[in-house]
């Protein structure tokens, strides 16, 4: 290894491919809190969007503090995720306390979000709760202990 290399120190970004741009940005802005940075949603039914970089390819990028998280409207109607295949297994926020994970939990509630309890993890450090995204990606908010 040469020592110009540049070893990666966090995650710049995350796209998921989402097969309904709409309910899925919504689902999103409820379970973060925070409306798109950018956001070319409207067009996701414009010829040749699927294609366009600049315009995202008709989705949207929503901050989280250092990092993106941004949806990719490509996958076709009735295609369900799979954590199983290769790819994407789940992912994981993170939160600033267990008091926040709860917090999190009451708000998911109110907006009629379906989600898993709040669970310590015991050695792993860390303490989450898991909800489903619209199609089925499993997410986590995600807090170290004490």
């Amino acid at each position: 290894m040469t020592e110009s290399f540049a070893h990666p120190t966090a995650l710049a970004h995350v796209r998921l491919t989402v097969t309904d741009i709409h309910r899925s940005k919504a689902f999103y802005e409820q379970l973060l809190g925070v409306a798109p940075a950018m956001d070319f949603s409207a067009h996701a039914d414009e010829p040749g969007i699927e294609q366009d970089r600049e315009r995202l390819y008709g989705g949207c990028i929503f901050p989280l503090g250092d990092q993106l998280f941004g949806l990719r409207p490509v996958a076709p109607s009735g295609q369900r995720f799979d954590p199983d295949t290769v790819g994407l297994d789940h992912v994981s926020f993170t939160v600033g306390s267990v008091e926040a994970l709860h917090d999190a939990a009451a708000r998911l509630d109110a907006a009629g979000v379906e989600h898993g309890a709040v669970t310590d993890l015991g050695d792993a450090g860390i303490v989450i709760l898991s909800v489903q995204d619209p199609d089925d990606i499993n997410l986590e908010f995600t807090a170290a202990k004490g």
